[in-house]
């Protein structure tokens, strides 16, 4: 049996367990229904809870900002195909090794960085045309120096670790021709556990400020919180976030021992303390039911996956013709690995949505638990979309495909539903 054939077959064993994997730990059901003996709960209505103004704001900066995201994205994706499907990725690696010697790990550890390089720059002005509309309506506080540190921060990360996974890559594709998929299936598995630990120790310090909350009734209350929850923490953390963006966000960073509560310092100026711990609850939510550990298990195994799909598809006759290299031993093949990675990352986008939404709708669900303060849930939800410019009618289409939460509609009436199971007075109108 060919080394390709087992590949073939390795693939459809690790996609197979990465879709039963997502069905089995996907909370399908993330609520109880509520009895029909309950309250009458109004119906999903984002004139409920928002004027007629409030609404159209949000749909004005969602329709701003949309085109030039998506333009964004699809240039992206055009770049990454037109780089892979033509000798034009080769050539360019084979023309920015050559002056290092041209050798085959200089096109391993450059290459990435190169292609990388021309992708960013030809949807530089398409990011800086989003950004110019999240300062036009409140949302972003950066100068365009912060914003090109940040931006040349997050590419250089980027480019170092490229440079270091193809120049691993390509070692083992020219060490075991026949069978590296083997070695780096494994690896690809263990990089994403190794980030996933190292994340917030390594990369988000990089981007933010973080200090410790200064002693105080909150930060107490949401000690307490977590220790409540069986997820005590080491620190809670507040985040120079307001440097960067008005959006209100909180969240649970780190493992064991490492585990800390962050919060915006935009979130503590702007919402009474009812509101943070609501926000904080549900992101205790996701340490307890252990999403990080599962959206982990479920990175691994796609990676895994993905690699041994590579092995087949990346050794394809043709599509090596129309890369412009003979074989996946030639570095400059890094071209068509990433096209394949791309289109297959932007085909697999609804389905990660999907899983996203129903985990944001357990974590909703588990605040709810630990709060049993509705109102304060509701009054967020209302603050959290006013400052963060949420679409409250979103398009359905943009929702399936792209949203990785529930509306705000819809997490407002969950919110109504527990109080109607709990038999809690139910939140009226918000505004």
């Amino acid at each position: 049996m060919s080394s390709r054939v087992v590949a073939l077959i390795a693939f459809l064993i690790l996609g197979a367990a990465t879709v039963l994997a997502a069905g089995f730990l996907t909370p399908w059901r993330p609520a109880p229904a509520t009895p029909t003996t309950a309250a009458a709960v109004p119906r999903p209505d984002p004139s409920t809870d928002f004027s007629d103004d409030e609404i159209a704001r949000g749909s004005a900066f969602r329709a701003a900002v949309r085109p030039w995201s998506l333009s964004r994205m699809v240039l992206g994706l055009v770049v990454a195909v037109a780089l892979g499907l033509t000798p034009l990725g080769a050539r360019l690696i084979g023309a920015a090794a050559r002056p290092l010697g041209g050798s085959w790990w200089v096109q391993a550890l450059i290459g990435g960085i190169v292609l990388s390089l021309v992708a960013t720059v030809v949807t530089l002005p398409l990011a800086a045309r989003s950004e110019v509309i999240l300062r036009r309506y409140g949302l972003s506080t950066q100068n365009w120096t912060s914003w090109f540190a940040d931006l040349g921060k997050g590419w250089a990360i980027s480019a170092v670790l490229t440079a270091v996974i193809t120049l691993v890559l390509y070692a083992l594709i020219r060490a075991t021709p026949s069978w590296w998929w083997t070695w780096a299936a494994g690896g690809a598995a263990a990089f994403v556990f190794l980030a996933s630990f190292a994340f917030p120790v390594l990369i988000e310090p990089v981007f933010n400020k973080f200090t410790p909350m200064p002693d105080s009734a909150l930060r107490t209350q949401l000690l307490q919180l977590a220790a409540g929850d069986g997820e005590p923490v080491k620190d809670v953390l507040v985040a120079d976030a307001s440097r960067r963006t008005t959006a209100l966000n909180a969240y649970v960073s780190g493992f064991g021992a490492s585990r800390r509560i962050v919060v915006y310092d935009t979130l503590l100026k702007d919402a009474p303390p009812d509101e943070v711990e609501s926000v904080v609850a549900h992101e205790l939510g996701h340490a307890v039911d252990r999403d990080v550990v599962t959206g982990t298990v479920l990175g691994a195994l796609g990676a895994a996956a993905a690699v041994c799909g590579l092995a087949v598809v990346g050794a394809w006759s043709p599509l090596l013709r129309r890369a412009g290299v003979d074989d996946l031993t030639d570095p400059r093949s890094l071209a068509l690995l990433l096209a394949i990675v791309a289109v297959v990352g932007a085909l697999s986008t609804p389905i990660q949505s999907v899983v996203s939404r129903k985990i944001e709708a357990r974590a909703d669900e588990h605040s709810l638990e630990l709060t049993r303060d509705p109102e304060a849930f509701v009054s967020m939800e209302r603050r959290l979309a006013l400052v963060n410019r949420a679409d409250l009618r979103p398009n359905p289409f943009y929702q399936f495909w792209f949203g990785t939460h529930p509306t705000t509609v819809e997490r407002i009436a969950a919110a109504r539903d527990f109080a109607a199971r709990e038999d809690l007075p139910i939140p009226g109108p918000a505004r």
